[in-house]
């Protein structure tokens, strides 16, 4: 019996992924690439990432187990508003268009952001009520009040950070104190060995945060307190942060529920620290699946999968 899927493609800044969904809605294939980035630096430039996507696509198309499929879905941009680009995305848009014309289906183009949200709500019950969402990674930090539509969402920035990203404050930290670039997995193995109750300066103002200052404050501590603790106060940091801005926006939108999702939102003590503190003010945070919560393909087939079902191609 032949299995018809839905292909997702993403080519974020640093993950190449392609995902198949079934035509029952459950994830058939999840193949994924993280990019290269050379020991000591911070982060690729946009020229270097394509051609590293160039190479992961062919070969993520071969490890992947594919059959026939009814649509093609790409993230074409970063966020679903008007103006917003990066070259990277353009790869994915590329290969998608171009196989949805070889196997003679239809294409659909979609948002890295949307992406991430379809992704995190994965296996969570259905609701048509508006809710949160901190979309929070290397490349953005970002509160979204967010409106579940009969296809796909109404997604309206709120609030954010105003300067440095909450995966760029892990990242910069990370690397002064000598681990691999992307950090945040090395930062919080490192983070788990401490259980130091200090924390950096939190500055927020309304639904807007900012992380320049207190990374500024964890680069004066390298060298003179232990990275054990440096590294717990950077996720400390970041988790009152982003508690104080969603209590203000919960009161402000009236809504109890925040999804939480990026490749920061897989950080365990982030998760703890909201998860605890959230329920005590009434706030319910949802975290994506950990294999779900960074850059990754499912959600852009997801919302690919969600469009062919309800015939809006």
């Amino acid at each position: 019996m032949v299995k018809a899927m839905i292909m997702g493609i993403d080519t974020s800044c640093y993950t190449t992924s392609i995902a198949l969904i079934g035509v029952d809605g459950e994830i058939k294939s999840d193949c994924r690439q993280v990019l290269q980035v050379k020991p000591g630096e911070r982060g690729l430039q946009q020229s270097a990432a394509i051609f590293q996507h160039l190479g992961n696509i062919p070969r993520l198309l071969e490890s992947c187990r594919i059959s026939s499929l009814v649509a093609v879905t790409a993230s074409s941009v970063p966020r679903p508003v008007a103006g917003s680009y990066l070259p990277v995305f353009k790869v994915a848009a590329s290969f998608g268009e171009s196989i949805a014309r070889l196997a003679n289906v239809p294409f659909i183009e979609t948002s890295h952001q949307e992406g991430h949200i379809r992704a995190g709500l994965y296996g969570q019950a259905p609701s048509d009520a508006p809710f949160l969402a901190w979309h929070i990674s290397g490349g953005t930090t970002e509160l979204l009040y967010v409106t579940p539509k009969e296809v796909g969402f109404g997604i309206e920035k709120i609030g954010g950070s105003s300067d440095l990203h909450a995966g760029q404050f892990v990242d910069r930290v990370g690397v002064a104190l000598g681990t691999p670039f992307p950090a945040g997995p090395h930062l919080e193995k490192i983070a788990m060995t401490s259980s130091t109750s200090q924390s950096l300066p939190v500055v927020t103002d309304g639904l807007t945060l900012s992380f320049s200052g207190p990374e500024s404050a964890a680069q004066r501590l390298v060298g003179s307190v232990p990275p054990a603790d440096l590294a717990r106060q950077v996720f400390h940091c970041i988790g009152r942060s982003l508690l104080g801005v969603t209590l203000k926006a919960a009161e402000q939108y009236r809504v109890d529920r925040v999804l939480m999702v990026g490749g920061v939102a897989s950080n365990c003590l982030i998760k703890e620290y909201l998860v605890e503190n959230g329920s005590k003010r009434g706030i319910r945070f949802v975290f994506a699946k950990p294999e779900l919560a960074s850059d990754n393909a499912v959600g852009v087939g997801l919302i690919g999968y969600d469009r062919w079902k309800r015939g809006v191609l």
